[in-house]
Order: C-alpha cells, then sequence, then structure tokens
C-alpha cells in the first residue's frame, strides 16, 4: 500500500507543522504529503517545503472544496489516497496504518477516522463528535439504508481515506457543490456496491464552535449540495436523522445539568433547518 496524503491549507501556520510532523512519524510512514495551499499570507507554505512535503499553490479564487482535492488527487502517485483538512490532528502514531487497513478488503472502498474534540471545545461541539464519532466501528453498505437512512451515507474528509482507483472510477468529488462532497461521493460507493469503514481506532483532534450563522450557511451548503444530486434522496431523507440528534443532544446537556443551554439548541437547529432547506430549494 503507497499513501499519498492531501491537505488544502489557507493560512495554516498554526497548526500545519504539528500535523505535518504527526503524519511524518507515523509508524505506517505515508509515501508522499501533498499540501495544496490557496495562496496563504501566512508561513503555511514555509513550514510545509521545510518539511519536505510536496507543495501546490493556487490562486485562492479557484478554491473548491471538491475540485482543489481532486486537483491534488490527480497528481498523486499513491493507489491509497488520504484526505485532511489543516486542522486535524493526529492523535498517535497508528492513524494512517488503523484508517488504512480495512481498505485491504476488495469491498472496502472508503474509511473515516474517529474526531476527538478540542479540550477548549463548547459542551454542544463535544455533544455533536461523541454523537457522529462514537467508539463503536461499523462498515456502512445498502443493507443499512433501512435501519440508518441518511447516516449510511455519512463521512468526512476532515481524516478519510479511499482506494485510488475507485475514487477515479466514482468520478472523484462533485465539482459543482460547495460542500458536502464527501457524503456524495460516499453514497456513490454505496449504491454502487461498495462499503465504507467508520474506523474509531484512527483518532484525529478536531472540533469547531460555529456561530448560528455559519451553522445557516454550512447547512445551506449541505442542501445546496443535496439540490445538486437530488438522486441521493430516492435512497434517504435527512429529516428523521435531524430529530434524533436533537432529541439525544437535549439528553446530553440536561443529564450534564446545563439547562440553560436547552434554548440555545432550538435556535441552532433553526438555523440548520433553514439553511438546510433554503439550500435544497433555492440553493
Amino acid at each position: 500500500m503507497n499513501i499519498s496524503v492531501i491537505i488544502p491549507t489557507l493560512n495554516a501556520g498554526r497548526l500545519i507543522g504539528q500535523l505535518l510532523s504527526g503524519l511524518l512519524s507515523q509508524d505506517l510512514r505515508p509515501g508522499e504529503i501533498i499540501v495544496i495551499d490557496s495562496s496563504s499570507q501566512d508561513n503555511t507554505v514555509d513550514i510545509a517545503k521545510k518539511t519536505g512535503v510536496s507543495t501546490l499553490v493556487i490562486p485562492r479564487s479557484t478554491f473548491n472544496h471538491s475540485k482543489t482535492r481532486n486537483q491534488a488527487a490527480l497528481t498523486a502517485a499513491g493507489d491509497t489516497l488520504v484526505f485532511m483538512t489543516q486542522d486535524a490532528i493526529p492523535v498517535n502514531n497508528s492513524l494512517l496504518r488503523e484508517l488504512t487497513a480495512p481498505l485491504q478488503e476488495p469491498d472496502i472502498a472508503a474509511t473515516y477516522a474517529r474526531q476527538i474534540p478540542r479540550p477548549d471545545a463548547p459542551l454542544l461541539e463535544v455533544f455533536t463528535r461523541y454523537f457522529n464519532y462514537p467508539e463503536k466501528a461499523s462498515v456502512k453498505s445498502l443493507n443499512d439504508l433501512k435501519q440508518l437512512g441518511i447516516k449510511t451515507f455519512f463521512s468526512s474528509n476532515v481524516c478519510s481515506s479511499m482506494k485510488r482507483e475507485l475514487f477515479i472510477k466514482a468520478g472523484m468529488f462533485p465539482e459543482s457543490v460547495r460542500a458536502n462532497e464527501d457524503m456524495v461521493i460516499t453514497a456513490k460507493y454505496i449504491i454502487n456496491g461498495y462499503k465504507v469503514a467508520y474506523v474509531p481506532e484512527a483518532m484525529v483532534i478536531h472540533s469547531h464552535n460555529y456561530s448560528l450563522l455559519r451553522q445557516y450557511r454550512r447547512y445551506y451548503n449541505i442542501g445546496s449540495s443535496i439540490r445538486e444530486n437530488r438522486w441521493i434522496l430516492d435512497y434517504a431523507h435527512a429529516e428523521g436523522e435531524g430529530m434524533k440528534f436533537i432529541q439525544e443532544q437535549i439528553r446530553f446537556v440536561v443529564k450534564k445539568h446545563k439547562f440553560h443551554l436547552i434554548p440555545y439548541i432550538f435556535f441552532e437547529s433553526l438555523a440548520k433547518f433553514l439553511g438546510f432547506r433554503m439550500g435544497l430549494v433555492t440553493g
């Protein structure tokens, strides 16, 4: 297995050194690391070059979550592609080995890692990480659609791996979408008879602290991506999973005796719902 790690960056100087150091110290070393940078104004590219990894610099105006990753993937030499974001930090030196191990199975096309919240992550973000990235491993296929619904297609390019041959065969990431490219390609794999593995033993530290407006915009882009790929709705709908998330979120904050967060949960859920619906209709 020859691994190519692909990392899109923009002004990543604060964390890129730590990320690259973590990747270069893996017990299964990557054949190459490609940093594709959107003309950062800080020292991101200098740090990357000093570590000896490959760097591609593109105009910031041309960045696209899908197109940028595809561009780097087409230059990659490895038969296994690992996609990471600039703010995902490996927990230990077994990340790449654990993440890519399931790809040895002929019917598994892709895998994704567990995300551990940062120490300073807000409580609701902590819940989100634990809800979406539990301790239990899973391998998802078409047989899981009845039970999991749209969650069957859930994945994350924060830290994922894919067989290069199948990635190309699936048409790579869809370049017409603003976001959610990981779900779209995962859906393509699964409806074509392949499986996608969630590997909780592969762990990265990663979390966000989004404002309500940022959540609205994020879910608008997700809705827009589904609008561009309406065939996904022939297999599953998103609303049921959203209700389950809210119910579990409320239980979580009640258990933590953080009752003051319940009104915020409703406002946040409304922002997500409105963003998703607007993106689905007008995006």
